[in-house]
């Protein structure tokens, strides 16, 4: 397993990885931990994602912005 993976502490699977911060001498610094458990049969399982944790779909451009007049 890489240092990088993050899994969840009950059921074992695997988390994305979230940010944090805590202020160190004065200083911002962030934490890396496990994300919430996805998982429905997890005792920690903490729903489905909010439309604020989802991100956003991929805009696509005008249809006018490809022509030159």
């Amino acid at each position: 397993m890489d240092s990088q993976d993050q899994v969840c502490p009950v059921c074992g699977q695997a988390v994305e990885s979230v940010v944090r911060r805590h202020k160190t001498l004065g200083a911002w610094v962030p934490v890396w931990g496990p994300g919430p458990c996805r998982n429905p049969h997890c005792a920690e399982y903490a729903g489905p994602p909010s439309p604020r944790e989802q991100p956003p779909p991929p805009q696509q451009p005008p249809e006018s912005a490809g022509r030159r007049s």
